[in-house]
């Protein structure tokens, strides 16, 4: 096992390599569409998406056109993102890296959090938000979507909002209303929700 794997629970590249990823989805994710449609994700700015895996989000936000840099621990997987960039005539920056010890050489408008915060052991969670805070700009957002689920253990690991308020503290993040968070069900999880919402960096 590598050295960035032992930070992890998974050997994610083996299970690129073995296609052995329930967790993707074969479409855009619909809060991802929800921003897009509600001007969180707009045309021209920088995003960064952590852990991007196969996700199809690389490219739609490349075709906005958005200056994407997408990043994975896994070879298989970026190499998958660059084929399909190339394939769809559309640019953008691909890294094989422990992205938590990576710093953007100019900081980023968006972050969308997928399926990253709840991959990595919650002994990492507060090396998780200096990352974020330190990649975004002031007044920068994270689209973020928080996994519920109540079963120990993981991955995933369950992001209850009371966990993700202390993670994200008020003096360093602006949150929206609980309430205005939406449930999002995996189709691959039992219907697990992820809760969907937008938190701006002070």
């Amino acid at each position: 096992m590598s050295a960035d794997n032992e930070r992890s629970a998974m050997d994610w590249e083996q299970r690129f390599r073995d296609d052995t990823t329930p967790w993707e989805r074969a479409s855009l994710h619909p809060a991802a569409r929800d921003w897009i449609d509600g001007g969180q994700l707009k045309p021209g700015e920088r995003v960064m998406i952590p852990g991007c895996g196969r996700s199809p989000e690389v490219v739609e936000f490349a075709a906005l056109p958005m200056q994407v840099v997408a990043a994975d621990l896994s070879q298989t997987a970026i190499a998958w993102q660059g084929e399909a960039l190339a394939a769809s005539g559309v640019t953008a920056e691909l890294i094989v890296a422990d992205i938590l010890q990576w710093r953007p050489a100019e900081p980023f408008d968006a972050i969308y959090e997928q399926t990253f915060l709840c991959a990595i052991p919650p002994r990492l969670r507060g090396e998780y938000e200096q990352a974020v805070h330190d990649w975004l700009r002031p007044g920068g957002a994270l689209l973020a979507l928080f996994m519920q689920k109540e079963e120990r253990g993981g991955p995933p690991y369950g992001c209850s909002i009371e966990a993700m308020h202390e993670l994200f503290p008020q003096e360093r993040w602006i949150w929206p209303a609980d309430a205005d968070f939406t449930a999002y069900p995996h189709p691959s999880l039992n219907g697990k929700p992820e809760l969907g919402g937008v938190l701006i960096r002070r």
